[in-house]
């Protein structure tokens, strides 16, 4: 195993999940590929909850049933949410997303820039990508994004199979995100202490909630513009 193959393996995974649900997607009715996109909603706020109660749930010394971190939380998402407001990272996606939609040649597709980032924010956002890019770099140990890959292949089979060619386009955003932190890897892994990366996944898995209440066509959320919160989520365990 070489630095940097548990990367790669994510991205093309999810270039072959995409595929794979693309071309599944072309034989199925407009009836069924709405069903599977209420699927891939309810299995997407799932995983973002029962993530989070795993992280913020905890036993009291009495025995009953409690929250940690709700302060944390709180003050991470709101912060998170100012601070996103401000440097607009939903529209600059989206406007990612519309470039991207012209230079693959897909016009005419109404729902490429909503499934690349509905998609792209599904795959990015987590502790999985975090710690696995650095073990990938510093330990040459590519197995949690082994294990992510598994998962993501699927979650992008599904959404491409309901939301189309955008969809296979978040191999790029995870590309680039995992990439990043593959090569700040040396600075990062001191900082990213056990308690630092509960936080991060408690605050991460919300987001994730979030995704799959749009998918649902409930009230948007502008969850891009909520990812800062994820650094003030880490930053709050060093005060």
């Amino acid at each position: 195993m070489f630095p940097g193959i548990g990367v790669l393996t994510n991205v093309f995974g999810i270039v072959a999940g995409g595929m794979i649900g693309l071309g599944f997607g072309r034989l199925i009715s407009a009836r069924l590929q709405k069903t599977l996109t209420v699927a891939c909603a309810v299995s997407v706020i799932f995983l973002g909850l029962t993530g989070t109660v795993k992280e913020m749930l905890v036993l009291t010394g009495d025995g009953t049933v409690g929250l940690t971190g709700t302060y944390r939380m709180l003050a991470s998402l709101i912060g998170g949410a100012l601070l996103g407001e401000v440097l607009n990272f939903e529209d600059r996606l989206e406007d990612f997303g519309v470039w991207l939609k012209k230079r693959s040649g897909s016009s005419g597709d109404t729902r490429f820039v909503d499934g690349f980032v509905t998609t792209s924010l599904t795959v990015c956002i987590g502790a999985m990508a975090v710690i696995g890019s650095i073990n990938d770099r510093l330990l040459a140990d590519p197995s949690v994004l082994f294990a992510k890959t598994a998962l993501d292949t699927i979650i992008v089979m599904i959404m491409s199979a309901s939301m189309g060619k955008g969809c296979i386009f978040s191999a790029l955003s995870v590309g680039v995100f995992q990439g990043a932190i593959f090569f700040a890897a040396g600075f990062l892994q001191p900082v990213m202490t056990a308690e630092a990366l509960s936080a991060l996944s408690a605050v991460g898995d919300i987001l994730i909630f979030c995704v799959g209440t749009n998918l649902l066509g409930l009230p948007h959320i502008r969850v891009a513009n909520f990812l800062p919160a994820l650094v003030i989520a880490v930053l709050w365990t060093y005060c």
